[in-house]
């Protein structure tokens, strides 16, 4: 593969592209949101069978997608000049593209990730590359065709098939203005570093160990089905899944029967046939890091709840196991079908239990007290709050976390901004 010969391509396009109207732009996003919805299955098929996500999930992903770029393509255009009322005849912020700019993508939500950082990013004036995860080149491929499908011009998204050791070459050149990573704490670390070094725009959405509190007011049963379902979609493997049950002590003994009964329900099975609600992990490195995960917690005082069984090279029985504060493993993201359960005594134990760790992606809190609520929205350190909900992303709201879980935004209105420059312009 010719870098160089993609990466000046991606720039020459770049040229003509920011010139292109703003509603002649969203012309073509229709078309591709179209394409998604009718090649749904088709892609499902690619997804599933690429990283093991059940066919069922892999089209929701599709569809999820076609939503949000119809979303984008539906949009007003927040990035017209905006005119400042000051003594000068001319005051004006102008919102200008910055260029090409790099994605570095991950396995779990391979179409999904991808497009929610690139459709605001092409929208907004941008030329993309891809630098996809290594198991999911042919995602980034059609991908790719897609653009192209909906009358994107070449050169507006370009996939490229490469590995992380060259990741560090393309972020360094010259063409390249800026990159949008999805992925782990170190490799987020690594590729800020090298933006930094290189005075570029990053863009950081990192892991998560999201805490879901139960307090003793709330809904068991549909916070029950909320927290398996939220736990063990994609076989657990997503950064903003909850990953921390934090129960209040006073309905511990109530709530727990009712949650086992429901985590229980999900059972690995094939990936292709669409009742399966659960597959293997992507790859078996993968299940022996997490199996390594569950040893260390065990070895430092956590109680099996279920055990972690694993009945094939990437297949597991779902597991949880009760983990007391100072346990090493909440320091770490479990990425895969292992829940942690902790024992609060009050509201605000609740909350350090929730806080005490390096990450701040996304929380969900259930209790029907709307003073309870607010006490959680205004005092959790996460990117988002879900009252009575599981957490999850939505195109019209902002996505994106605090502390170690990264910055900057995805999604909603607030995308379009985060790769132009602004500028002033001013005078008589």
């Amino acid at each position: 593969m010719n870098i160089e010969r993609k990466l000046n391509k991606a720039q020459k396009t770049f040229k003509t592209w920011k010139a292109v109207p703003f509603k002649e732009k969203q012309q073509a996003l229709k078309k591709l949101a179209k394409l998604l919805d009718d090649e749904s299955e088709k892609l499902g098929k690619v997804i599933t069978k690429e990283m093991n996500k059940p066919i069922s999930q892999s089209i929701a992903e599709i569809k999820k997608c076609a939503l949000m770029v119809r979303y984008y393509a539906e949009a007003e255009n927040i990035l017209q000049p905006e005119k400042i009322k000051t003594e000068f005849r001319v005051s004006e912020i102008h919102y200008v593209p910055k260029g090409v700019i790099l994605g570095v993508m991950p396995w779990n939500f391979p179409f999904w990730q991808v497009l929610r950082f690139a459709v605001p990013a092409i929208l907004a004036g941008n030329t993309v590359i891809l630098k996809h995860a290594s198991i999911c080149f042919g995602s980034g491929n059609e991908i790719e065709k897609l653009f192209l499908k909906a009358g994107f011009p070449k050169g507006v998204f370009q996939n490229l098939e490469i590995g992380h050791a060259e990741v560090k070459t393309v972020l360094e050149n010259p063409i390249v203005q800026g990159v949008s990573l999805t992925g782990s704490e170190k490799a987020g670390a690594e590729v800020a570093s090298i933006a930094g070094k290189n005075i570029k725009k990053s863009l950081l959405e990192l892991g998560g160990s999201d805490g879901f509190i139960v307090l003793d007011d709330a809904d068991f049963q549909k916070a029950a089905e909320a927290g398996a379902s939220s736990r063990l979609l994609n076989c657990g493997q997503a950064c903003n899944a909850a990953k921390r049950f934090i129960i209040q002590k006073n309905v511990e003994k109530e709530f727990m029967p009712v949650f086992v009964k429901e985590y229980q329900k999900f059972v690995a099975g094939d990936p292709l046939k669409k009742k399966t609600n659960m597959a293997g992990m992507a790859r078996a490195d993968l299940a022996d890091d997490l199996e390594k995960q569950y040893n260390k917690a065990l070895k430092n005082g956590a109680e099996i709840i279920l055990p972690l069984e694993r009945i094939s090279d990437n297949e597991f029985v779902p597991g949880l196991i009760k983990v007391k504060a100072g346990n090493p493993i909440l320091q770490e993201e479990l990425f895969g079908p292992l829940g942690m359960v902790m024992i609060a005594k009050d509201d605000e134990h609740a909350l350090k239990l929730a806080n005490d760790i390096p990450f701040g992606l996304s929380d969900s809190v259930w209790t029907k007290d709307k003073k309870r609520q607010q006490f959680f929205i205004e005092n959790l350190e996460s990117g988002s709050v879900s009252i009575n909900k599981g957490s999850s992303s939505d195109p019209r709201l902002p996505f994106g976390g605090a502390k170690s879980s990264g910055y900057g935004t995805e999604l909603s209105m607030v995308a379009l901004k985060e790769f132009v420059n602004v500028k002033t312009v001013v005078g008589n």
